[in-house]
């Protein structure tokens, strides 16, 4: 049996061995995640002869493409089981029940947006809101991104059938970070704002929806390291999660509008989720050139910016593991909150 049978095989196992849909994306990305074994395999084709690339990367998307397969084969069956089970344990009234008032109730991903709000103004940023249909130019270019860059491959994906004053067509923002640049060219140093809202991607599963909420946060002055962005976001997760049992560290990563940049990875010390590392925001300090953008000398000002996904911070508040139940609109979960 050769190495790329044996992960196949490997997959399957692991994949039939979660009986939870966290544990199956646990599974996944051991195999076909950033750093999965496939994807390490995909990485090292760069060193063989080029008369053994072809064929070496055909076995391995072949490899891929089974171990999808039995990934979607997984979940389906995963869900099915749990769609069995709830529906043997709900029994089934049919009488019509009576009419009466109901008090509305607070979303709970606006929960989370407005605790964020309530935590950062306390410590002296302000609140930014901006269109959702923005111009390439904000969107991307202003923030170290230009046109071909590859970096956007992930995020130009939805676009309106219009176009801006440079013949380029509008798209949905991709992140709130085109506030950073509107915000800056509107105020004057020192900077301290976030900017909550909606943001669009082609992305959709159980931990990813085409639209999804994102708080992108931003302090310039004349001296701000990396060090206030440590301490700004670990006391604003602290204060989050109202507790000290957590740890933080910021992992060396790379985005176009920061340097240096950085994932920022929580772990909490007790509970469930004891000692596991979960990605909560990318941050770093802004790049020279998008501070050029804001209208500012990168020579006189520095800073830091993060941007943080709102669903993702409400599922590990609240201990829900499928993004889609924030948007179905099922008020046995809805009701939870209120």
């Amino acid at each position: 049996m050769d190495e790329l049978t044996q992960l196949i095989e490997s997959a399957k196992a692991d994949f039939a061995a979660a009986q939870q849909p966290a544990a199956l994306e646990d599974a996944k990305a051991r195999y076909i995640g950033k750093t999965g074994a496939v994807t390490m395999l995909m990485k090292e084709l760069g060193k063989l002869p080029a008369d053994q690339k072809r064929a070496r990367g055909q076995a391995i998307n072949a490899a891929k493409q089974a171990i999808e397969a039995a990934l979607n084969e997984r979940r389906e069956a995963i869900a099915n089981a749990a769609l069995e089970a709830k529906l043997a344990a709900e029994a089934i009234d049919v009488t019509l029940p009576g009419r009466s008032g109901h008090t509305g109730g607070i979303h709970p991903v606006m929960r989370t947006w407005m605790r964020i709000e309530e935590i950062f103004r306390s410590i002296g940023f302000d609140v930014a809101d901006g269109p959702e249909i923005e111009s390439d130019w904000f969107s991307f270019t202003a923030l170290n991104n230009p046109p071909n860059h590859p970096a956007r491959s992930m995020q130009d994906t939805f676009y309106v059938d219009r176009q801006d004053g440079n013949g380029m067509q509008l798209p949905l923002r991709p992140h709130t970070s085109p506030m950073q640049v509107r915000y800056a060219r509107t105020h004057t140093p020192p900077i301290k704002v976030i900017a909550p809202g909606r943001t669009y991607r082609v992305d959709s599963d159980a931990t990813h929806s085409p639209m999804f909420h994102q708080v992108e946060g931003l302090w310039i002055g004349e001296n701000i390291s990396f060090t206030d962005l440590k301490g700004v976001y670990a006391d604003f997760l602290r204060r989050f999660f109202e507790t000290d049992d957590l740890v933080v560290r910021f992992r060396p990563s790379y985005f176009p509008f920061t340097e240096p940049s950085v994932e920022v990875d929580m772990a909490f010390t007790t509970g469930p989720k004891k000692g596991r590392w979960l990605e909560i925001s990318g941050a770093g300090e802004v790049h020279p050139n998008v501070i050029r953008n804001f209208g500012l000398d990168p020579e006189k000002y520095i800073g830091f910016a993060f941007g943080s996904g709102l669903e993702r911070l409400t599922m590990l508040r609240y201990g829900i593991d499928d993004l889609r139940l924030f948007f179905e609109g099922d008020l046995r979960f809805l009701r939870q909150f209120n």
